[in-house]
């Protein structure tokens, strides 16, 4: 059986051959680039399942190769920041990583995270639902494309938006909490002080007003999120 390919963009070359024998042994194969110009090349690979993207880097750093990539790139990324830097965590998200982890990690958290967020790219390319395609509120989403149109017109999404997006629209107008969000696309439990559910749902937001008279969103504090059913005056 073929190993599953993943790109690590990181120049800590010890953190690499140690990562490399580990995920080797899990199943995968890692390919490594000590720097995001190299890194950035090597990123349109059509074989890579996944990148581990390093924020703190010679030549570009992660972030500036997250925005070389734009909007339209659909290899998912998780990106590896500092602990305890916020900033870099909302900002990744923000420029379109699909997750993050914190430096210093285990191994086998990283494992699991790598698991799932292949797991979940692979249920929407593989979605058996009755109906591939959901329209809601004037939001299109099609299961078996990845695509989202809002108003006719096409919104570029991660996958992890896409999962996100997919599962408000079919609870609409039932409260989704972030708990539920983070375990059932995710797969993992909310941690305390965690963002990353409240900022995918704001770079989703944050894509459909534009091309959208109204909010889609109705955000419950203390309860969750809300996809609305439709307008109301």
């Amino acid at each position: 059986m073929n190993k599953q390919k993943l790109l690590l963009i990181d120049d800590d070359k010890e953190l690499a051959e140690l990562l490399s024998e580990y995920l080797s042994s899990e199943g995968f194969e890692l390919v490594c680039r000590h720097d995001g110009v190299t890194g950035l090349e090597k990123a349109y690979d059509d074989s890579i399942a996944l990148i581990l993207l390093d924020v703190m880097m010679p030549g570009l750093n992660g972030f500036e190769v997250l925005k070389a990539l734009g909007a339209h790139y659909k290899t998912p990324i998780l990106m590896l920041t500092a602990k305890g830097d916020n900033a870099d965590k909302v900002r990744g998200l923000q420029l379109g990583a699909d997750d993050y982890l914190a430096k210093p990690f285990q191994h086998q958290e990283l494992l699991a995270r790598i698991k799932a967020i292949l797991r979940r790219i692979a249920i929407a390319k593989n979605s058996k639902a009755t109906t591939n395609v959901i329209e809601v509120n004037d939001v299109m989403l099609n299961h078996a494309t990845r695509q989202v149109r809002c108003h006719q017109h096409e919104v570029e999404l991660t996958g992890t938006e896409f999962q996100i997006l997919a599962h408000l629209m079919a609870n609409a107008a039932v409260i989704v909490s972030k708990e539920a969000i983070s375990e059932q696309i995710l797969h993992r439990k909310l941690s305390a002080f965690d963002r990353s559910i409240d900022m995918h749902i704001s770079n989703i937001r944050r894509k459909l007003l534009p091309l959208s008279p109204r909010d889609k969103f109705k955000t419950i504090r203390g309860a969750g999120y809300l996809f609305l059913p439709g307008t109301s005056d």
